[in-house]
C-alpha cells in the first residue's frame, strides 16, 4: 500500500477494488486501484452511516435524514457519477443483508429512493455543470422521497393511499429540504477539507 500522502491520478494502473467485483464492474468499470480504495474507504463510511441511522427514530413512515447520502456526495464530487453509484450500491446491499431487509420491501424502497437521488445528481451536473454539494443534495433528496412516495403508492398502498400520501406530500417535501441541506453542508466541508473543487479534481491528501 502506498504512503497516506499519496494522491490518486487518473493515471493509475490496476484493477477495480476485489470486494463485491459484480457490482464494481458494472458501476465501477475497471477503475485504477488507488482510486479504487480511496471509493472503498467511502463505502465502509456510507455503510456505517447506514447502520448508525438505523438505530435512529424516523422522522415519519419511510423517511429517514439520510446520512449515508453525505458519502455520496462526497464520492460524486471527488470520483464522478459512477463511483456515487458504486458507493450507493455498496452501501445499500451491504447494509440490508446486515439488517436482514435484502428481500423485504425496505430494500425496493431504499432502491428507489437511490435511483432518484443518483438521477438528479447526474441531471443536475449536466445541466447545471456549477451547481455544489448543497444545490445537488437539494434536489437528489427531493427526487430521492418523490421516487420512494411513488413507489409506495404502486407497490405497497394502491391508489387508495394515494390521499393520505398527498396529504402527507408537503410534510415529506420540507423535511427533505431540510435533510438535503444539511447533508450537502456537510458534504462541502468534507470536500473543503481535501480540497476538492468541483466539477472534477482528485483527492489531495498531503495536508489531511
Amino acid at each position: 500500500m502506498n504512503h497516506p500522502s499519496y494522491k490518486p491520478q487518473r493515471g493509475d494502473s490496476g484493477l477495480a477494488w476485489g470486494i463485491a467485483p459484480g457490482i464494481w464492474g458494472i458501476a465501477l468499470g475497471m477503475l485504477p486501484a488507488q482510486r479504487d480504495l480511496w471509493i472503498a474507504y467511502l463505502a465502509a463510511a456510507a455503510i456505517a452511516a447506514h447502520l448508525l441511522e438505523s438505530s435512529l427514530p424516523g422522522l415519519g413512515p419511510w423517511f429517514k435524514p439520510g446520512l449515508a447520502n453525505i458519502l455520496t456526495l462526497v464520492a460524486f464530487f471527488t470520483f464522478g457519477w459512477r463511483a456515487a453509484v458504486g458507493v450507493t450500491l455498496i452501501r445499500i446491499i451491504a447494509g440490508s443483508m446486515i439488517l436482514g431487509t435484502l428481500l423485504t420491501p425496505t430494500i425496493v424502497l431504499s432502491l428507489s429512493g437511490a435511483a432518484g437521488a443518483l438521477l438528479a445528481l447526474g441531471l443536475t451536473k449536466r445541466l447545471l455543470p456549477t451547481a455544489g454539494p448543497v444545490g445537488c443534495s437539494l434536489l437528489s433528496a427531493l427526487a430521492h422521497i418523490t421516487a420512494q412516495l411513488m413507489v409506495v403508492v404502486l407497490l405497497l398502498t394502491g391508489p387508495d393511499g394515494l390521499p393520505a400520501i398527498m396529504t402527507l406530500l408537503p410534510w415529506f417535501l420540507v423535511a427533505s429540504w431540510l435533510t438535503g441541506l444539511f447533508n450537502g453542508m456537510v458534504a462541502a466541508l468534507i470536500l473543503e477539507r481535501f480540497d476538492v473543487q468541483w466539477p472534477d479534481r482528485p483527492l489531495n491528501l498531503e495536508n489531511s
